[in-house]
Order: C-alpha cells, then structure tokens, then sequence
C-alpha cells in the first residue's frame, strides 16, 4: 500500500503511528477480546481511555485548573449556538471580531437565536488579508465576551496576537476562541480565555468530536430552557457523558495525543516543524511568477496556505497532475477559488518538501 500526501482541509490527514496503532487494537483492545468501537461508554475500560485523553490534553496545552474540558458532539459549528445559550443567560452582548468565513457563521448564528450581537471589529473593509489592529477593537458598554476565530481555514488568515480586551467600566470582558484550525499547532497560554473550542479534524482526531475548555467562572450563566445536551455545566457535571459520546473518536483523539508527546516532543517542538513548513511554502511562493498568495505576511496562516495560479486557465491542470504526483485535496474552497494547501500537524515536512518541488516543475513546464 502506498500512502500519498493529503493537504486536505478537513477532515484532514492523522498521524501514521496513530493509524497503526488504531489498526492493531481495532478488533481487540488490549487483550479484552472487543473494539473500542464496541465498548459501553460508562465501562471501565473506556472511562479509563476518556481520562487518559484528558490528562494528556491537559499537559500538552497547560490547561489550568480551574478550566473543564469537554468532549462533545456537533462540530464546531454547533458551538456557534451553545456559546451564545451559555454565556448570554444573564444578559449582555455577543462582541465579535470578524475576520472571514467562520467568524461570520458565528456571528450569524448568534443573531439567529435572537441575540444581540456587536462587531468589535472587522476585516472586511481589506477584503480580509489582513486582522483588525489590536487597538482598533470598539468593545460595547455590556460585552459579556469578545468572540473571535484565531484562523481562519478558507482564507488563510491567522491571528498574530491574542486580545486582551476591557470594557469602559473597566470589567475584563472574557476571550472566547474558535481554535479549530491551530490548536495543538503549538503552545498557548489558555489562561488568557474563558473559552476555547475547536473541531477535532484538524489537529486534534477523526470528525465528529469537539473540545471545549471552559473557565469555571462561566459555568451556570445558561438560559434555563436551553437543552440538557448543550449546557456546559451540566455537560462538565457529568463528564461529558450526559448521553453517548462518539467514544471512538475520543479514543483516536487521545492518540493523537500520545503521539504529540511521545514522538513529536510536545508543542513547543510541534511549532517549530510547523514553522518551518510554513516558511517554506511560503518562500516557493513569494519567489514565483506563477503563484501568489494574498495575505499580509505577519497573519499568513500557518495551517492553510491558499494561492492562486496567475493563469487560472492552468488550475485544472495543476490539480490533475499534483493528483497524479501522490499531492492530493490541494484544490481551494469554493467560496474563494485557487488552491489551498493544509499543512496541519500531521503532514509530514517531506509533504511540503514534495509539493514545493511539484510546483517548481510545473511552473518551469507551464508557467
């Protein structure tokens, strides 16, 4: 079997290890004659795997304390919803920095539900290339959190700070961060959020698992008529078993996690390849006549590079050999156009090294 190299957006590749790892304990979990798949959820066995998955994530991100994790259902985008019926409960407003596509689905969503949502901030008006300064931030007089999407996966747009916002009384006004693409890139300082959330399909495992870390101060601040199944609180209480979790994809997770630690060494050595990838692709780009990206260098993403080929005639082409070359899923969202290159955690740097050299060769053939 030869395995070729995914650039895929999401869901995206997973670490080989991990793979083989899953492949070997499929039918037989560690000599307990059944699969993880098959396991009751309230099991010793699985509680154990769930526990262990935690702890792990935990180190590797430096969760505090004082903070829940939650292993949920619905994706991110469920949260664009359980974010607004958790934190609102008690009144105020939704503050949003808007930087692409997914900021905007969560703002949307919001406004959906009947909430009242402001815009603390917007980069629409450079066609977003580029966030919204730190001090261009307008926060409202009852901000009850600032909400903002850290990368944006369509667009290629990354934050290169973290806000720190206050209201004019001077009340911290809690970050709330949809991490999905770049958490577990590399290290951050959770400390500085009362949310975070992310997708598991980038980084973290398989579809159909969502994390949540949550301050504990944020807790119990629900709508009362909201559903039991999107409570934090009653979802933390309960260990994130208020009904079945997608179990496998939490085992898978605690994997990757494994994986994190042991072979990779942790995020600060994560970062540093993922740096170097970035930095790579980017210079193959930056130094041709055929490709071009359009971001402002200091919020380039470091998970998803988008380029455009400057003949768009020639996009058909490039993606039907990349395909052929083993360099697959490189062809960009529909909503923008041109090529997209993923290079989440778990794509190898030959990966990068492999669809540089395709680019090169194409461009001396064709461009």
């Amino acid at each position: 079997m030869t395995r070729r190299y995914n650039f895929c957006a999401g869901p995206a590749a997973l670490p080989e290890a991990v793979l083989e790892r899953a492949r070997d304990e499929l039918l037989d979990y560690q000599g307990r004659g059944l699969s993880v798949m098959e396991m009751s959820h309230r099991s010793d066995e699985f509680v154990a795997i769930a526990e262990q998955a935690e702890a792990d994530f935990r180190e590797l991100l430096g969760v505090p304390r004082n903070y829940k994790v939650l292993f949920l259902q619905g994706g991110a985008s469920l949260q664009f919803a359980m974010l607004p019926m958790n934190l609102l409960g008690q009144g105020g407003r939704g503050n949003f920095i808007q930087t692409g596509i997914w900021g905007k689905k969560a703002l949307n969503e919001a406004k959906r539900l009947g909430f009242d949502c402001h815009v603390a901030a917007s980069s629409e008006p450079n066609g977003h290339t580029a966030v919204p300064a730190a001090d261009a931030l307008t926060i409202s007089d009852d901000a009850a959190y600032l909400h903002y999407t850290a990368n944006e996966t369509i667009g290629g747009l990354e934050f290169d700070y973290t806000p720190q916002v206050q209201r004019n009384d001077g009340a911290s006004v809690p970050l709330v961060c949809d991490m999905s693409s770049n958490i577990l890139s590399g290290p951050r300082d959770v400390s500085q959020f009362g949310v975070i959330y992310a997708g598991a399909q980038k980084n973290i495992g398989p579809a159909g698992l969502t994390l949540v870390v949550v301050r504990d101060d944020l807790l119990g601040n629900a709508q009362p008529t909201i559903p039991s199944l999107f409570d934090y609180q009653l979802l933390a209480e309960a260990g994130s078993m208020v009904n079945t979790p997608p179990t496998y994809a939490w085992y898978l997770a605690g994997l990757v996690f494994k994986w994190l630690k042991a072979d990779v060494g942790g995020l600060e050595a994560m970062d540093a390849t993922n740096q170097r990838k970035a930095q790579k692709l980017y210079a193959a780009i930056d130094a041709s006549d055929l490709y071009s990206n359009p971001i402002a260098r200091h919020n380039r993403s470091r998970m998803n590079v988008p380029f455009v080929l400057e003949d768009a005639r020639l996009d058909d082409a490039f993606l039907k050999e990349a395909d052929e070359a083993g360099l697959l899923n490189l062809k960009g969202h529909r909503s923008v156009g041109g090529m997209r290159a993923s290079l989440y955690n778990a794509v190898p740097e030959e990966a990068v090294d492999a669809l540089i050299a395709f680019m090169a060769d194409f461009e001396q053939r064709r461009g």
